[in-house]
């Protein structure tokens, strides 16, 4: 089966430590290789964004100077956080150094070493339209947006910041209830309106695909982002651009690479299970 999940896994002669970070980034980077090869794409076309949502700040920062070069976040206020322990790269700006008050996990023999100003920080969780002024200017890309009002007020915020904020649009392959996104016929439309926008820059689509433990069950949803993005990318637009394809993460993020994903956003295979809240009752 093309896809994969490790949390914990054998690996040659023994069990891989949870924070291997080192040899599990090169698992992961050699699933994403091997998958471009298959189909005759350049594996240096795919990005590697790291799901750090619920992962402590100090484990990231273990993880970058690991090799890690994206961090996708969910909350704004653990972005924050972590940012300011990590280091960041924000659009516009000079790469940003960490706090000097947040220091990575001590090992025993090792001292702390200094954040990663290099780090760039995407946006991949849902968003909520009153907190986009917290969000614009801070993440170098927006994968999730799923409204025409979430992208004028992106484009409201930015402009008063004089700067373009880099989005995705967030296309709802599934037609699930449970998930935001746009439906893929009014995408054409709504790239039509979008293109205009002078502090915005659309640079491809998102997806979020219905589950199924079988990841080759999942394909046929990447197929019709690909071939959504592929319309797009013919009409005569000036702005909007279909640069981009986030798709696929931990569990099916092979047969993403394989249906022509550019950015893959992976979380459990590099940092664990994360632990889930209570339920209450």
């Amino acid at each position: 089966m093309a896809g994969f999940s490790v949390p914990e896994c054998a690996c040659g002669q023994g069990m891989l430590l949870l924070d291997d970070f080192p040899t599990k980034i090169r698992m992961v980077r050699d699933r994403i290789r091997r998958a471009a090869e298959r189909v005759g794409r350049d594996p240096g076309a795919v990005r590697l964004v790291a799901a750090t949502k619920g992962v402590e700040a100090p484990r990231v920062l273990d993880a970058v100077h690991a090799g890690l070069t994206i961090c996708g976040e969910n909350r704004w206020q653990e972005a924050q956080a972590k940012m300011d322990a990590v280091g960041r790269h924000t659009p516009g700006q000079k790469p940003s150094p960490p706090s000097p008050l947040v220091k990575p996990r001590g090992r025993p023999g090792r001292t702390g070493r200094q954040g990663h100003a290099g780090v760039e920080w995407h946006f991949i969780g849902r968003l909520q339209r009153r907190k986009l002024r917290w969000l614009v200017g801070q993440f170098e890309l927006i994968h999730s947006v799923e409204s025409f009002e979430q992208a004028e007020e992106i484009q409201r915020r930015a402009r008063e910041r004089d700067m373009i904020q880099a989005i995705l649009l967030e296309v709802n392959v599934g037609g699930e209830d449970s998930k935001g996104g746009f439906h893929p016929d009014e995408c054409q439309e709504v790239a039509w309106a979008m293109d205009p926008f002078s502090h915005v820059s659309v640079r491809g689509l998102m997806t979020l695909p219905p589950w199924h433990p079988d990841p080759e069950h999942i394909r046929p949803y990447f197929q019709r982002l690909k071939r959504l993005a592929d319309r797009i990318a013919t009409m005569p637009l000036e702005q909007v651009r279909m640069d981009e394809l986030s798709m696929g993460m931990s569990h099916d993020c092979e047969i993403a690479v394989e249906e022509g994903a550019t950015l893959v956003r992976v979380g459990t295979a590099i940092f664990g299970a994360r632990p889930q809240p209570p339920i209450a009752g």
